[in-house]
């Protein structure tokens, strides 16, 4: 047909270059658009290649075969095949299966048998602070979802001050020109002042078009990474020259029988205003610096951080369910098949981001930020403790587990949590106010490590799908093994331990045949003798006793001698 049209003449030659030429610089230029379609093909590529030789042969059967009858059976047979295709990959999740085991087989896993230390316990929950954002921004602004993510010495929630998705003009004109950065480990987050960074980004993820934060990193990529990756969350940080970045988390997919994802590194994007040239940059190469897992050390304010996409995570920690074997989580067994607790009414569920000390766990894990997930067994009213999964937030090839029921510790699991919580305080409105995000509190007291569940009351307007933050909210430690709810003071965190141990310590002694601890050390105060006068003080004489007296020791005399 493009032959025919190519031979009519001139124009039709040139028409043919110019819609040529257009369709490349298209092609090239709207690869954003496209690129999750090729993406598709990458992820079901097994699956595609599967179905169209089966189609295609069953097809030139279809044309090759005399009768009709003959022709009815290859049809049957091509609707009997993608049915059982269906069913079994789909319906019965066979193909998601396959995946995870794949992700199994491929995780860099350590058995670890010693908890790690919880430090810089945070505060608030991740909605709430969000929460509380919202109410310090005005009408066209929005604010990104938070991250929790290291900045120097400190972990900081942190989130863009952006042009609000409401109104579309905003998206396409305006940089996104501020960023929150509050502590993690206050109960009174400020949102104002020194908190609220002024730092311009032209590439944002509620912006329009190539300024998007996913559009502009697409375009960053090669041509085999348009098969292979994609973005995922935005983090925002300083770098090592201590300027703040976007750092955007990528997917890597691997595999071919059944691809599953993997940590492919990072984007990161530089602070800068919104110019012709920025223009021209997004549309031909998009924006951002590409750093691979291998290369991440080379940047030390990647090293320890939080850049880890979580859909990576939950599907690493899911695939533990595999640590009895390929059949184990079959319906059949799942003797040892485990789950992710969710929690309907938490809107933020695991992983949950935590700070963990390693020092004393004979590994050689880094001290800092992880994805922490707590799994239970798939049974809905099962609720222990089966396995504590530490993943490194910052996508290092590395995946340590403990694993709580081979050691028979009996823990309670997150699920467990809750109803924990309501028991004990059932004076409160329950129905608006909701125990959120128990992460783990694992402290050395009394003479051993102890895991506890750190919670957070989080109200909720009626009607409303938020969380509204307090700057003093109520929090509760729940003991995994004991099951007892500690209400704590949420202003005092270094009095925690004890007044956790106040509570516990006489079913501890109890129980584990434990000392005192926390014993307050008396002093014995010298008694200050009060200080005498040394001046001699002249006794005063009472003439009138004395003579009385005087005259009582004469009649006294007299009495005698008459007798």
């Amino acid at each position: 047909m493009i032959k025919n049209y190519w031979n009519k003449g001139k124009k039709q030659k040139t028409i043919t270059v110019i819609g040529a030429l257009v369709l490349l610089i298209a092609l090239f230029v709207l690869r954003d658009d496209y690129q999750p379609a090729l993406l598709f093909v990458r992820k079901f590529i097994f699956i595609i290649l599967l179905s169209g030789i089966v189609l295609f042969l069953g097809l030139r059967k279809f044309r090759n075969s005399p009768t009709t009858g003959g022709r009815l059976g290859i049809l049957v047979v091509l609707l009997v095949f993608f049915g059982i295709l269906y069913a079994v990959g789909w319906h019965f999740k066979m193909y998601d299966y396959m995946k995870t085991y794949n992700v199994f087989n491929n995780l860099n896993k350590t058995e670890i048998h010693e908890l790690p230390l919880t430090q810089n316990e945070r505060i608030q929950p991740l909605r709430n602070v969000f929460s509380m954002a919202n109410e310090s921004v005005g009408e066209t602004k929005d604010v990104s979802l938070p991250h929790l993510v290291r900045i120097g010495n400190e972990n900081k929630w942190t989130m863009a001050i952006q042009p609000t998705e409401k109104y579309m003009w905003q998206g396409m004109t305006d940089n996104t020109e501020e960023v929150f950065a509050v502590s993690s480990t206050t109960p009174f987050p400020r949102f104002s002042s020194e908190n609220r960074i002024p730092v311009t980004f032209s590439i944002g993820e509620s912006l329009k078009f190539s300024r998007n934060t996913y559009n502009a990193v697409v375009q960053r990529f090669n041509f085999f990474q348009l098969f292979s990756m994609e973005p995922s969350d935005t983090y925002y940080m300083k770098n090592d020259s201590g300027k703040w970045v976007q750092v955007v988390s990528l997917i890597k997919w691997k595999g071919f029988l059944f691809p599953y994802p993997t940590f492919g590194g990072v984007m990161v994007i530089d602070s800068g205003e919104h110019d012709f040239n920025d223009y021209i940059e997004r549309i031909l190469i998009g924006k951002g610096n590409y750093v691979s897992p291998e290369d991440m050390n080379k940047y030390p304010f990647l090293v320890g951080q939080n850049t880890l996409a979580e859909k990576v995570s939950r599907l690493q920690a899911e695939s533990l369910k595999f640590l009895g074997g390929f059949s184990d989580p079959l319906p059949w067994n799942m003797e040892t098949a485990v789950k992710i607790p969710y929690l309907a009414d938490d809107q933020n569920q695991q992983p949950f981001v935590t700070d963990f000390n390693f020092t004393d766990t004979n590994t050689n894990a880094y001290n800092g930020l992880y994805h922490w997930f707590g799994l239970e067994p798939v049974g809905n009213e099962r609720t222990s403790l089966t396995y504590s999964v530490f993943v490194p937030a910052d996508g290092s090839n590395n995946f340590y587990y403990y694993d709580h029921a081979s050691k028979k510790e009996g823990y309670a699991g997150v699920s467990a949590m809750p109803l924990k919580v309501i028991e004990s305080r059932k004076e409160f409105d329950w129905s608006v106010n909701k125990p959120v995000e128990f992460r783990p509190y694992i402290k050395d007291i009394a003479g051993r490590k102890r895991l506890f569940f750190l919670g957070t009351i989080s109200a909720i307007r009626e009607g409303s799908d938020n969380f509204d933050g307090s700057a003093t909210p109520d929090l509760a430690l729940v003991d995994s093994e004991y099951r007892d709810v500690v209400w704590i003071d949420v202003k005092h965190p270094s009095q925690w331990d004890k007044t956790v141990y106040d509570q516990l310590n006489e079913a501890w002694r109890s129980s584990e045949k434990i000392g005192y601890y926390y014993a307050e050390e008396t002093k014995t105060i010298d008694m200050v003798e009060q200080p005498k006068d040394t001046i001699n003080v002249i006794p005063q004489v009472d003439k009138k006793a004395e003579e009385i007296a005087r005259l009582q020791r004469q009649l006294d005399s007299l009495r005698a001698s008459n007798n």
